[in-house]
């Protein structure tokens, strides 16, 4: 341990205290004294040592040194107009100056620093009653009421007591069309606050300059400055010695850079527009003073303006061009006949790798060759139809024998008419069968395994059942058990409708 103490020792003795400052610290421990600063504590030890030596500066004046001033924090931040005289005393006024000035940061109201409280300047002010805004007042209902209101004043108590027990009503009586006109027609837009705008004491005294354009003169401000008709304003005479103001390259001044009114004259008397300002040449400085030259030249003379319009909306082509693409594949389509997937009446497809024998059957069992899915379709008609149809048919009438309560004595021979030359409505949609066509419903798995003669002997047996053979009954069991079917499902589809109605009224509440 002794040898690693003597390699330390030069470390340790560094951050020892020398030997007399000990002896005076020990030597002063019996005095009392009351030490009220840093700055006091340092001036009683330079009084006591030397008087030579420098004074050491306290905390307080050390923060001073290194803060920074006011034209230093303007040098070093990009909105220099930010920058405010206490902004220097910030922790870290870098990032307080960035923050301040970011976009759409909202300033801190002014009177944060004020000793007295808020709005406690306005004592002395007297505040203004409650006027009604113009486009109401022009309406007039505020003189009928303060005629109502003196015509109040002057009745008796006893009239006023009746006046209150039975009312008379419609004594304001205002057309409803000025009352409409004056909210919908001319009704204005209160002063309101934009953002990042706050009310300070004094603000409603102050005047808006929102309104106001540079190089227009108000009727209050020529009449502030006692500026006779057709004469110029006072600073037109500095601006034509110095040059139009520079914060303002492209604003026209009459008699600067923009020819003076109709009947005013050049010259120093009083009312004169000055001197235009010329070059050698006798040409106008800073623009068309004189109105001669054409407008290319004026706006050569200053910054170019561009006067193209902007936000038309460009006429699309693309999409015509995609919408006539997908019709011509739809017609495409519709031309193509598809060339596999045989089908039987009854909308199943024949399987693939079997050869089909519905095309052997006469009648209605045969194949389609092409088939129209869409419903927007229109139909197509057969050869027959095409011709002109009549709107009736005379039947001939014949005698009857029949006699009773409900009977007649003549009847109609429609033996004539019922033939297939004579077209019934609705044929031509498709929605009725041609004569001796034969309705067979076949599964895929009874075609799997059928031959060609039991194909024919089901077709037998259909064509008997429809021909009305003594002994056959129409089977209906299937048409009964799918319509029940979809009875089943319309219920189940109505229940879950009103379940499902249920449970919104349930979220809602």
């Amino acid at each position: 341990m002794g040898g690693g103490t003597e390699a330390f020792q030069q470390v340790f003795a560094r951050f020892q205290a020398p030997e007399e400052e000990v002896k005076n610290e020990s030597n002063d421990l019996g005095k009392g004294e009351v030490i009220y600063s840093d700055e006091e504590e340092a001036d009683a030890d330079s009084e006591g040592e030397d008087g030579d030596q420098e004074k050491p500066l306290s905390k307080k004046k050390k923060r001073a040194e290194q803060r920074l001033s006011v034209a230093e924090l303007k040098q070093l931040v990009k909105k220099p107009e930010v920058v405010e005289w206490w902004d220097t005393n910030a922790a870290d006024p870098r990032m307080l100056l960035h923050l301040k000035s970011y976009r759409n940061t909202i300033p801190i109201p002014l009177h944060w620093s004020a000793k007295r409280d808020y709005l406690q300047g306005k004592r002395g002010i007297e505040k203004p009653p409650f006027q009604l805004p113009a486009f109401i007042a022009d309406t007039g209902i505020a003189t009928m009421r303060d005629a109502i209101k003196e015509k109040e004043a002057g009745m008796s108590l006893k009239a006023k007591t009746r006046e209150r027990v039975q009312p008379k009503m419609g004594k304001v009586d205002i057309d409803y069309q000025k009352l409409h006109d004056a909210f919908f027609k001319f009704q204005t837009k209160p002063p309101m606050t934009g953002f990042g705008e706050l009310y300070y004491e004094g603000k409603e005294f102050e005047t808006s300059l929102k309104e106001k354009r540079p190089g227009e003169l108000s009727p209050e401000l020529i009449e502030a400055l006692s500026i006779p008709p057709l004469a110029p304003p006072p600073w037109l005479i500095s601006m034509q010695r110095f040059g139009p103001p520079p914060s303002y390259p492209t604003l026209r001044v009459a008699g600067l850079n923009a020819p003076i009114p109709d009947g005013a004259q050049w010259g120093f008397h009083p009312g004169g527009w000055g001197k235009p300002p010329l070059d050698e040449y006798n040409r106008p400085l800073y623009g068309d003073v004189f109105g001669v030259l054409p407008k290319a030249n004026q706006e050569e003379m200053g910054e170019p303006i561009d006067r193209q319009t902007w936000g038309e909306l460009e006429f699309e082509e693309e999409e015509e061009e995609e919408e006539e693409e997908k019709e011509e594949e739809e017609e495409e389509e519709e031309s193509v006949v598809p060339e596999s997937g045989l089908q039987t009446p009854s909308g199943l497809q024949t399987p693939s790798g079997m050869q089909s024998v519905v095309s052997t059957v006469p009648g209605g069992l045969e194949t389609p060759d092409y088939i129209e899915l869409r419903k927007n379709a229109r139909p197509t008609y057969d050869d027959r139809d095409s011709g002109p149809k009549s709107l009736y048919q005379v039947v001939p009438e014949r005698q009857t024998s029949i006699r009773g309560l409900v009977g007649s004595e003549r009847g109609y021979d429609v033996s004539g008419i019922a033939g297939p030359s004579v077209p019934v409505l609705g044929e031509e949609r498709g929605t009725k069968r041609k004569a001796g066509d034969v309705e067979v419903s076949l599964s895929e798995a009874d075609l799997e395994g059928m031959s060609t003669e039991q194909l024919r002997s089901r077709y037998d047996s259909a064509l008997r059942g429809s021909a009305g053979v003594p002994g056959s009954k129409e089977d209906f069991s299937d048409m009964v058990a799918r319509e029940m079917a979809k009875k089943r499902q319309k219920m189940e589809r109505d229940r879950e409708r009103t379940r499902d109605k249920g449970k919104e009224r349930d979220y809602k509440f």
